[in-house]
């Protein structure tokens, strides 16, 4: 969700519309964002502070004091804020705006907003919408760089109908998100993550497989989609609980299958991050049936697998890619090997007899080593942490 995280400072002025402000609030809301509503003195005609405060699940301020004599300090708020929108914004409003009217804690927090994104939705009746001095400070607010969410044509408090309407909730949310996407590092990037363990059958109930869980791999593919990119997951048997909202993904089991799909989406894409941690070997014949325990010993022969990354290397064009090395001895320049031969833009190093790291933990441990030999030590943290990290190292890259 592109505003997950978001701080948005909703100002509230005095128009009916400010009826419609708890479903704008409770649609953020739904998308992650935190919101901290400001009314105008006389926006509480119209709308209750009650009302607002349950539903952003934060106090609602309209005075520059409060009951007991604490201030509410308008920088505090302008210095929170991701972003500020007005909505409704009266005509009244708006001309304070324009014309550095400060007589409210609304217009304080407006006039100490620095470099932070405005919105503003217009909302009255047809003619004072029209109205020469309105549509000057409409021009006023867009030259200065304030974004307008339009206002919509329809029937109106006083039984006009034509152009006054405030923006629906619903067109409101969805103009932020295509703003702060537009603002994200990695939009218009294609993203490939292989994540988790790969299965390789012997028979119809028994399989070799290897102790990953896919938590490390889901880690960066959230945290590239969170910098806009559109992400395409392939993952072997992953932990049930890993969160995939926002992600495409291809589900495979074996190493056969999971390089076919690698394979198969590699050219069109500009990142490629192999996370998983596929079997280097699976069972030369898999048994048609459930093998029988009628020997004291069982001989399986295994083959190799292909080299999904070391292939990947070779073809390798205009992507960035990155592989996993996870090793335990002579770590690093067994690391440094992989990382030449096959060809990567940096490596990331860990090591499972390090406590809390590698396989099924939350948090790990390690390093990324890059080809000109500098390396970064990522200290025990949370994987969706290292993920982070690893992705802000592709953005330098990019």
């Amino acid at each position: 969700m592109t505003l997950r995280g978001k701080n948005i400072l909703l100002g509230v002025s005095a128009g009916i519309a400010a009826f419609k402000i708890p479903q704008l609030i409770r649609l953020l809301k739904k998308e992650g964002a935190y919101v901290q509503v400001i009314l105008t003195p006389g926006a509480k005609d119209f709308v209750t502070p009650l009302t607002l405060s349950t539903v952003s699940k934060n106090p609602v301020f309209s005075e520059f004091y409060r009951e007991n004599g604490q201030w509410n300090n308008h920088v505090s708020f302008a210095l929170w804020a991701d972003c500020f929108v007005l909505a409704p914004a009266t005509m009244n409003t708006l001309a304070k705006m324009t014309n550095g009217i400060c007589d409210n804690l609304l217009m304080a927090t407006y006039f100490s907003l620095k470099n932070k994104p405005c919105f503003f939705a217009p909302a009255m009746d047809l003619d004072m919408y029209k109205h020469f001095a309105n549509q000057n400070n409409i021009s006023k607010l867009k030259e200065s760089g304030a974004l307008e969410l339009p206002a919509q044509k329809g029937e109106l408090a006083s039984g006009l109908e034509g152009i006054g309407r405030m923006m629906e909730p619903e067109e409101i949310l969805e103009n932020l998100r295509l703003y702060f996407e537009k603002q994200l590092p990695l939009q218009g990037k294609r993203c490939l993550v292989s994540a988790g363990p790969t299965r390789e059958s012997i028979d119809p109930v028994r399989y070799i497989g290897n102790r990953s869980s896919g938590k490390m791999g889901v880690a960066i593919a959230q945290a590239l989609r969170q910098k806009g990119a559109e992400v395409i997951l392939v993952h072997g048997p992953i932990h049930k609980n890993l969160s995939l909202e926002g992600l495409k993904t291809i589900s495979v089991t074996s190493a056969i299958e999971m390089d076919q799909a690698i394979q198969s989406i590699y050219d069109s894409c500009d990142l490629v991050v192999m996370a998983a941690a596929v079997a280097d070997y699976r069972v030369d014949n898999i048994a048609s049936q459930k093998i029988k325990k009628t020997k004291q010993n069982l001989t399986l022969n295994l083959v190799k697998n292909p080299d999904i990354l070391a292939a990947l290397g070779k073809k390798k064009k205009h992507q960035i890619l990155v592989g996993f090395a996870l090793e335990t001895d002579n770590e690093v320049t067994n690391a440094h090997k992989k990382m030449k031969e096959k060809n990567l833009d940096f490596i990331v190093l860990n090591n499972p007899n390090h406590a809390g790291a590698a396989f099924d933990h939350d948090t790990n441990e390690v390093s990324l080593l890059f080809p000109d030999g500098e390396k970064m030590k990522i200290s025990k943290t949370l994987k969706s942490e290292i993920a982070k990290t690893i992705v802000q190292q592709l953005e330098k890259l990019i």
